[in-house]
């Protein structure tokens, strides 16, 4: 048994699969724009079901136990060659994929991952004696505003509960705890530089957990696609669905189109 489960749809004739990674505390429901959109286009897809701070937390620990995790999914849904889409942690994981996988990952689409700035501001404190808890109004205001530049597009006070919800149980806030720490130590220049594959960073220009422009001054260093994303902030495929999604068609059929 994998520790992700999934939601997919694979018939897709011999396109890559365009899989879609859940998030440090976001299941994979933050993809349901993309993963519709290239469902009915005929796009073989898939999308892992649990965020990664709901995982074990040797798993939620490492980028590349999370990487294999992720890989051990598509394995089993029968996902081979996979074009890979992350947000926040996820993108480091896509990095590394992309590195350690050259044949069977033929691209990555990442977004808001951390890796070059400080932790990022997940709206809550990790210091069990401190005031915000994962749970009331003072919780979720601090979430939003970290994680969307227009609150009136944020996601439903239903999605806000269950993340409190999962935030209360301890085991989550150890792997988010591990989670963090991985960020820290992984070394984000020597895994670009082990990319080959085509790769594009789509990015919200008001991210404020995991700032755009230090992105920018390292892949200035290599041959990516980038678009900044106007109005949005740290989830761009909820906050700006429409923009998020087009670039990602457009990249997901050069892809394609390469390997033809």
């Amino acid at each position: 048994m994998t520790d992700f489960t999934t939601e997919h749809r694979l018939d897709g004739g011999s396109r890559p699969a365009v899989v879609f990674m859940s998030a440090l505390f976001a299941g994979g429901w933050i993809w349901e724009h993309p993963y519709r959109r290239l469902e009915e286009q005929g796009w073989p897809v898939l999308r892992t079901h649990e965020a990664i701070c709901a995982l074990d937390r040797r798993v939620a620990g490492s980028i590349e136990r999370l990487g294999d995790s992720f890989l051990a999914a598509c394995d089993e849904a029968g996902a081979g060659e996979v074009i890979v889409c992350a947000n926040s942690l996820g993108g480091l994981v896509a990095i590394d994929l992309a590195g350690r996988y050259p044949e069977r990952v033929r691209g990555i689409v990442v977004s808001g991952a951390p890796g070059l700035t400080p932790d990022p501001d997940v709206g809550l404190s990790f210091d069990r004696r401190g005031s915000v808890q994962p749970f009331g109004q003072e919780f979720g205001d601090r979430m939003l505003a970290a994680l969307f530049h227009d609150r009136s597009r944020a996601f439903s006070d239903e999605r806000k509960d269950e993340v409190g919800e999962m935030l209360r149980q301890p085991e989550s806030m150890v792997s988010m705890a591990r989670s963090l720490k991985a960020t820290r130590t992984y070394q984000v220049k020597p895994a670009l530089d082990r990319v080959a594959c085509p790769s594009i960073y789509i990015w919200g220009r008001h991210d404020r957990m995991t700032p755009v422009d230090p992105w920018l001054d390292v892949l200035a260093d290599y041959p990516v696609e980038i678009v900044v994303v106007e109005d949005s902030g740290h989830i761009p495929m909820i906050e700006r669905g429409d923009e998020y999604t087009a670039a990602l068609e457009g990249f997901a059929g050069r892809c394609a189109g390469a390997l033809a």
